[in-house]
């Protein structure tokens, strides 16, 4: 039995117009219950928030490390004019990268990375966990060991330093002895061959034929 002639289109991919309907409608569903929402929140003279899942978020914690906000002074960058609407956006000066908002200053964007905003988009609920005495046991174990590895490591690089030091200074001291010599040498020959010059001279007035 032969099989049916191909069609030049089945090479094109085909979707599920049931599966992509139900995404809309549940969609548009969403979208209707959150405008009734803000509407009701206008209503009581509130601020309408997105509903927030504050199981799945981790406790918050402090930063590893330090804000840098100099690294772009003195540099110029290229922003689209249409970039950035307001703060919502990447325009000109500090950008969050979790929330899409720009900031003019370094105190608008520490204010901004500490808000209930910002700890939320990046998955953190704004509490802190209370410490126990085997965390702070354990937090000071791990400052001491980090600690000694450092004074390790200084201590290491202050030998190999100081054996460069003594390398070079017995070069140093290698090469000044050796023109010390080449000095010493050097008076030596013109100094013999000044005498002899001398002994010719005297002789040859004293008539002493050698």
């Amino acid at each position: 039995m032969s099989n049916p002639p191909a069609s030049d289109t089945e090479f094109r991919k085909t979707w599920n117009r049931e599966e992509y309907a139900q995404k809309a409608a549940a969609e548009e569903a969403k979208r209707k219950e959150e405008s009734k929402a803000r509407y009701e929140a206008k209503l009581l003279g509130k601020k309408w928030h997105a509903p927030v899942d504050y199981s799945a978020l981790e406790a918050t914690t402090s930063r590893k490390q330090r804000l840098d906000v100099g690294s772009m002074v003195g540099k110029t960058t290229i922003v689209s004019s249409g970039a950035a609407v307001g703060k919502r956006g990447r325009g000109a000066g500090f950008y969050c990268s979790d929330c899409d908002l720009t900031f003019k200053d370094n105190l608008q964007l520490v204010e901004h990375l500490n808000s209930k905003q910002h700890l939320i988009a990046t998955g953190q609920s704004g509490e802190v966990t209370r410490a126990s005495v085997a965390d702070v046991r354990e937090r000071l174990r791990m400052l001491a060991h980090r600690k000694r590895v450092r004074e390790e490591e200084e201590r290491r690089a202050w030998q190999l330093d100081l054996g460069v030091r003594l390398k070079e200074r017995e070069e140093q001291d290698a090469k000044e002895r050796e023109e010390k010599r080449r000095k010493r040498n050097e008076k030596r020959r013109k100094g013999g061959d000044g005498i002899k010059q001398e002994e010719d001279s005297w002789e040859g007035r004293l008539g002493i034929i050698a």
